[in-house]
């Protein structure tokens, strides 16, 4: 049976790692597309010539023409300017809202049949946009940001009980940014409630709960954290990894519960946009969203959070887009 294809559209720091994951877990061919000359022909050869060393079989071939993703089953967006010091997702918006439109362009000629993963910031945005310009299937295009933010808040809390991450099971809702909705009430160690740890930790709720509001916080910021330490670039080896893990869900038909930026028609009270939430992928993509029971405190933070993804695409369309 052929392999899998996998069009990755974006050959900077996110693509050459998720060529490289791809390869190494052998989860499909890859095509790297890139407009700058030369460069995803060169990464995608030196990954090549490491499959030797690495134990891994399948085709790595770049590329400046989008006529070479056709057919892809599975189609990787992280095109677009990565953030630098002091900016926010948001301020990304309209660069990243031209270069969007350009590569939905690109893959509705191309790649039609598609499941579509978007990586580029700023998230919601990008992903209403393309879905707009191509008109796939709402549960063809996904976006990848809470199996990111689920797992850095997972490794906060590991950290801080002392834990294998493995058995930490934490989910973060809502649109990609600073109002993203950490579930605290929701966070345990293999079925065992995280902020009942904490309180045995400290012997006090009250620093239980400081301590989870300071890992809450740095979840919601962790992506500015990492921006801050690399000075020159954004997050690229987690977003890699989370997306791979969608990617591995859709082709392998898994019926993986992840949360991911998936189009809600009445879910969680959402009409009409895209909102981070757990979703069943499988072979069609977003094949069912699954509804959690959130409390008054929840719910109001989640409805700031959609708030703030409707603005961002009202501000979107007030651009042109």
């Amino acid at each position: 049976m052929a392999k899998k294809k996998i069009a990755l559209i974006g050959g900077g720091q996110i693509g050459g790692v998720l060529a490289q994951l791809i390869g190494l877990r052998e989860l499909a061919d890859v095509i790297l597309f890139y407009i700058v000359e030369d460069m995803p022909q060169g990464k995608t050869l030196d990954i090549a010539e490491a499959s030797r060393i690495d134990g891994f079989d399948v085709k790595l071939k770049g590329t400046n023409e989008y006529k070479d993703i056709d057919n892809a089953d599975v189609v990787i967006i992280t095109a677009g300017l990565p953030r630098k010091p002091g900016m926010s997702r948001d301020d990304l918006l309209t660069t990243n809202a031209k270069i969007m439109k350009s590569v939905a362009e690109g893959v509705k000629e191309h790649a039609p049949n598609a499941i579509v993963i978007i990586i580029s910031n700023p998230l919601d945005a990008m992903v209403t946009l393309f879905q707009k310009v191509t008109g796939f299937d709402h549960n063809k295009v996904i976006g990848q940001a809470g199996v990111l933010d689920s797992s850095r808040f997972s490794s906060f809390i590991a950290w801080e009980l002392g834990v294998s991450v493995k058995d930490i099971n934490a989910m973060v809702l809502g649109g990609h940014g600073d109002t993203m909705v950490p579930l605290v009430r929701y966070a345990n160690v293999n079925g065992v409630p995280v902020m009942e740890q904490l309180e045995r930790k400290y012997g006090d709720a009250t620093k239980a709960k400081e301590v989870m509001d300071a890992m809450v916080t740095r979840t919601k910021k962790a992506g500015g954290e990492v921006v801050g330490l690399l000075k020159t670039g954004s997050a690229f080896y987690s977003p890699a990894s989370a997306a791979v893990a969608m990617a591995e869900a859709i082709l392998g038909d898994q019926k993986r519960v992840l949360p991911s930026c998936v189009y809600l028609n009445g879910e969680y009270g959402v009409d009409g946009y895209y909102v981070g939430v757990p979703a069943v992928l499988g072979e069609n993509g977003c094949e069912r969203v699954l509804e959690v029971t959130l409390n008054d405190e929840e719910q109001a933070a989640f409805d700031v959070s959609v708030n703030a993804v409707k603005n961002l695409v009202a501000d979107m369309e007030r651009l042109g887009f």
